[in-house]
């Protein structure tokens, strides 16, 4: 068996019980090569390790980002828990060196497949949840996704609703948007924020928001539900 010390010093979690950082590592190719084995496959825990990871990152977008709506958060949630993303968490703590897999799927390269490297870490999440407490679970997530998270929280719905509309108006041939503070109002510590956005003459939306970003986003995303398709 391979020596998880390593990987458990790399993850700062010490598992009470080991077997569970095994099984988040098995693929069912081993189980399938390995009929005697004791080790069970990941994809159960894979199946706990998405729900707990939607949860936390659900909070943590709900948290930080009380001016975003619904579907703002529903976008960066699914950028976050992405195959994609998970696949490159994955590879940044080396995780594909450690999983269990049979000869078929070693001989294929399965230590590098996203598919593979993105189960792994959803399992993963699953046996610390299981094996220390929730905050802890939790403290481990967004150690792991720091980085995403300051990316996605940074952008916050700016970037998104704003490249779509420049890309909108580029498309058509059209003057790309520009942004007006209209207004500032309230106390200091309570400022809102009125934006309109405009392309040549034409007001194509108006927003407001607690900052000119979130209020010149606010008027992206009016300008984009008006236009015409």
């Amino acid at each position: 068996m391979t020596d998880l010390a390593a990987l458990e010093e790399k993850l700062g979690v010490s598992f009470n019980d080991p077997s569970r950082l095994r099984q988040a590592l098995t693929h069912s190719s081993y189980v399938n090569e390995n009929p005697g084995s004791a080790l069970d496959c990941n994809e159960r825990l894979e199946f706990l390790g998405d729900a707990v990871l939607g949860l936390v990152i659900s909070e943590k977008l709900y948290r930080d980002l009380p001016q975003a709506d619904e579907g703002e958060m529903t976008r960066l949630r699914a950028a976050l828990v992405k195959r994609d993303t998970l696949a490159r968490l994955a590879t940044a703590i080396s995780l594909g060196d450690y999983l269990y897999l049979g000869r078929g799927e070693e001989a294929s390269g399965g230590r590098s497949k996203k598919a593979n490297l993105a189960s792994a870490l959803e399992a993963l999440i699953a046996a610390v949840f299981l094996d220390q407490s929730p905050a802890a679970t939790e403290g481990f997530i967004l150690r792991l996704f720091k980085e995403e998270l300051a990316r996605a929280l940074s952008q916050g719905g700016i970037v998104s609703y704003k490249s779509q509309l420049q890309e909108l108006l580029q498309a058509r041939g059209q003057p790309p948007p520009v942004y007006h503070l209209m207004e500032a109002s309230g106390p200091d510590h309570e400022l809102r924020f009125s934006v309109e956005v405009r392309a040549g003459n034409t007001v194509l939306g108006q927003g407001t928001g607690k900052s000119k970003k979130l209020a010149e986003a606010a008027a992206a995303r009016s300008a984009l539900e008006h236009l015409p398709n």
